[in-house]
């Protein structure tokens, strides 16, 4: 029984609540339309802010209100989390209030919306590719801004993940047993990442690939592809004398050199 008596009570306070919301929708009062849109907000009942954020945006354009009202607009859609509405509502906002003194954090969030729709590695980068780009045009806007320094750790972040995909792509061409191209994509790869933390990795998986590429290469082919994978294994080795690595990359360097000798052994 109490718990019935509970439940009621809830549900009328619920009931009442939407009751006394649909009253302020409803109402031609902007004074209280606005007064409810800020209490709302400031209670983070962001879901109620935002129709009325819609509606009194049109009528306050081009008054004092016009901007707060815009800024608390764009920042209920990241609180909701509708991140690609909130990067265009924070973009709009400096377009329309480009000296505002909220101008550069709006700046700053509209990289950072992009940011928060960056997916994982394996899907399309597309959303990574433009935080990248808003963030740098915040740095260049505002390079004196104390948000810098969040700007470059997030590309940093952001610079890994695209090295990341790119790394995967090539080990496809590895798995697939395309060896040619997976030399070239693991090459460009570096020269598009050279800090990339992959780069040990990549450098000895770009001497596996040469070294299976020379063995099953044809015989017009596989003294020149051979010479190419022993200098791939010297560039390795001399990079990461201590890599995790190297073992592995020593039999297939003996291996190689077996083949070396006898294709000079048929040449002679």
């Amino acid at each position: 029984m109490k718990i019935k008596i509970i439940l009621f009570f809830s549900l009328s306070i619920f009931l009442g609540g939407c009751s006394e919301y649909q009253k302020v929708l409803k109402s031609s009062d902007i004074n209280l339309k606005y007064d409810k849109a800020l209490e709302y907000y400031g209670e983070k009942e962001y879901y109620k802010a935002y129709p009325l954020f819609e509606e009194l945006i049109a009528i306050y354009r081009g008054t004092e209100k016009a901007e707060n009202l815009m800024y608390m607009y764009a920042y209920s859609d990241y609180y909701l989390k509708d991140y690609i509405l909130a990067a265009h509502r924070f973009s709009q906002f400096v377009k329309t209030f480009p000296v505002s003194e909220r101008a550069e954090e709006c700046q700053f969030m509209v990289g950072l919306c992009n940011y928060k729709n960056s997916p994982k590695a394996s899907l399309d980068q597309t959303n990574t590719v433009i935080a990248i780009n808003e963030l740098q045009l915040f740095t260049n806007l505002y390079p004196n801004s104390n948000l810098v320094d969040s700007c470059n750790v997030i590309i940093d972040e952001l610079l890994e993940k695209l090295a990341k995909k790119r790394f995967e792509k090539a080990n496809l061409y590895l798995q697939t047993e395309n060896y040619k191209s997976a030399i070239i994509a693991y090459k460009n790869f570096l020269d598009d990442f050279p800090d990339t933390e992959y780069r040990e990795e990549s450098e000895f998986l770009i001497f596996k690939s040469s070294h299976f590429l020379a063995l099953n290469s044809v015989e017009s082919k596989k003294s020149e592809r051979i010479d190419n994978a022993i200098k791939a294994y010297i560039i390795f080795v001399d990079s990461f004398s201590g890599s995790k690595y190297l073992k592995k990359a020593e039999d297939y360097y003996q291996e190689l050199l077996i083949e070396k000798q006898k294709q000079e052994e048929k040449n002679s």
